[in-house]
């Protein structure tokens, strides 16, 4: 797979989450995913998504920062919104909050295998 094919897998990936088009994600997310180290599998990464979108009702996902390096994809995403409740066990409550979320991929067969992501907690906390 070359970087452009790469790249554009993974930004119809992001459309698709910011679309929420769960029926799609299968699409670009393998039935074998790993999330941080731990395997979840499609299901569980969809479960995780719809409660990020539960939570988080205006999510939207923007790609600030993209390298490409098949089968690996960095990326910077950064997002501004109001989450509800409580957030990365910090106490939003309906305040908008702007943070990022550095996260690299490993894609396997053209799908996202395994992700590894660290968000920006501190960015929130000194928001609030």
């Amino acid at each position: 797979m070359t970087r452009d094919e790469l790249t554009d897998i993974y930004r119809g990936y992001i459309a698709c989450l910011n679309a929420q088009a769960w029926d799609r994600l299968g699409h670009f997310v393998d039935e074998a995913a790993e999330y941080n180290g731990t395997f979840i599998g499609l299901a569980g990464y969809r479960s995780m998504l719809e409660g990020d979108f539960r939570a988080i009702p205006d999510l939207r996902f923007e790609i600030d920062l993209l390298v490409s390096d098949p089968p690996h994809i960095a990326s910077r995403l950064v997002f501004d919104c109001t989450p509800r409740g409580i957030l990365f066990d910090l106490p939003v409550n309906g305040r908008r909050v702007r943070f990022s979320e550095n996260v690299f991929y490993e894609f396997a067969g053209g799908h996202i295998r395994k992700v590894w992501s660290i968000i920006d907690k501190e960015a929130i906390a000194r928001q609030l």
